[in-house]
C-alpha cells in the first residue's frame, strides 16, 4: 500500500505531461504561423525551454542540496534521452525532414556544446588538479555561449517561414493562453513524474548515480517525448527536431550554467563514459543527415538510435 499513492501521481504526471504537450504544440504552431515566424525559432526558443523547465528545477535543487552526481547525471542522461530515444520515437512515428540550417548550424552548436562540457568538466585532470569540477567561471562562460546561440535564434526569426502547410491560427489571446497551458501541464506533470519515481527508486534501494541517469533523466525528459512525437505525428518537423537540438543546447549551457554559477559541482569522472556516449551520439545524429534521403530522419536510422539507447540502458544498468 506504500507504494499506491506515489503510482498514482506518476500517473497523473503522466497525463498532465502529454496533454501539456499537446496545448503547447497547438499554441506554438499558432503563433509560428500568426507572426510568420519559422517553426524551428519556436521549437528551439519556447518550446525548448518549456520542455526543459523540469530539469532546470531538478539541477537547482540538486545543487542547493550539494547532490552533483544528481546535477550532472540529470543533464547528461537527459540529452543522451533525447538524442537517441525521443528522437528515435519521433522519426520512427514519421520520418523528420530537417532543414539545412540546423543540419550546419544547431546540431553542430549542440555538439560544441558537449565537447565544451567535457572539457571543462576535466579539468582537473586536464590541469593536473586534484579533483574536477564545473566553476563559476566555467557556469559563466556557458551562460556567455548561451547567450550567443539566443542571438542566433533571433537572427533566424527575421527570416519568412515561407511554410505551406495549414496550420489552425487562434487568437493571441487563446494561442498565449494554449502556450502556457501546455508549459504548466509541461513543468507540473514533470514534477509529479520525477518526485515519485524518486521516491519509488528510494524505496527500492537504487543508487543515486543510477537514479539519475534513468529514472530522473527519463522523468525530466517526458516533456520533450510528448511535445517531439506530437509535433512528428502531427507532421510539424522543425518544432519535433527543434525541440530536441534546442533543449540538449539549452540543457547543458543555460541549466548547467545556472547550476555552476549558483555553486561550483564537483565531477565524478565515471561519468566521462555517459559523456561520450553523448558525443558520440550527437555525431551519429550529424552523420545521419546525409545518408540514406539527405537531411531527413528516416525509420531505418530512426531504429539504429533506439537500438543504441537500448544498449546504453542495458550498460548502464549492469554497471549500477
Amino acid at each position: 500500500m506504500e507504494i499506491v499513492l506515489p503510482i498514482f501521481l506518476l500517473i497523473l504526471g503522466l497525463f498532465l505531461v502529454v496533454k501539456g504537450a499537446d496545448f503547447l504544440v497547438d499554441g506554438s504552431s499558432s503563433l509560428a504561423k500568426s507572426f510568420d515566424i519559422p517553426e524551428i525559432v519556436i521549437g528551439l526558443t519556447i518550446v525548448a525551454f518549456g520542455t526543459s523547465a523540469p530539469e532546470l528545477i531538478v539541477n537547482i535543487i540538486s545543487t542547493l542540496s550539494d547532490r552533483p552526481e544528481i546535477n550532472f547525471g540529470n543533464i547528461i542522461g537527459s540529452n543522451i534521452i533525447n538524442t537517441l530515444l525521443i528522437l528515435g520515437v519521433s522519426s520512427l512515428i514519421y520520418p523528420l525532414s530537417v532543414k539545412k540550417t540546423t543540419v550546419w548550424r544547431e546540431i553542430p552548436f549542440s555538439f560544441a556544446a558537449v565537447l565544451v562540457l567535457f572539457l571543462v568538466s576535466n579539468d582537473g585532470l586536464l590541469l593536473g588538479l586534484e579533483k574536477d569540477s564545473l566553476s563559476r567561471i566555467d557556469g559563466l562562460v556557458f551562460l556567455v555561449l548561451f547567450g550567443l546561440f539566443i542571438t542566433y535564434i533571433f537572427g533566424l526569426s527575421k527570416v519568412s517561414s515561407g511554410d505551406q502547410f495549414e496550420v489552425k491560427i487562434y487568437p493571441l489571446r487563446k494561442t498565449l493562453f494554449y502556450i502556457s497551458l501546455g508549459l504548466m501541464g509541461l513543468f507540473f506533470g514533470g514534477r509529479l513524474v520525477v518526485n515519485n519515481a524518486v521516491e519509488l527508486a528510494y524505496r527500492l534501494k537504487v543508487s543515486e548515480k543510477l537514479i539519475a541517469l534513468t529514472i530522473i533523466s527519463s522523468g525530466t525528459t517526458l516533456p520533450e517525448l510528448a511535445t517531439s512525437s506530437v509535433a512528428a505525428y502531427r507532421k510539424r518537423c522543425d518544432i519535433a527536431v527543434g525541440n530536441i537540438v534546442g533543449s540538449n543546447i539549452f540543457n547543458i549551457l543555460l541549466i548547467l550554467g545556472i547550476s555552476s554559477t549558483i555553486k561550483p559541482i564537483s565531477f565524478d569522472k565515471a561519468l566521462n563514459v555517459d559523456l561520450i556516449v553523448l558525443i558520440f551520439a550527437t555525431a551519429f545524429l550529424f552523420t545521419t543527415m546525409f545518408t540514406g534521403k539527405k537531411h531527413k530522419l528516416d525509420r531505418f536510422e530512426a531504429v539504429i538510435l533506439l537500438v543504441l539507447y537500448l544498449l546504453y540502458m542495458t550498460f548502464i544498468i549492469f554497471r549500477g
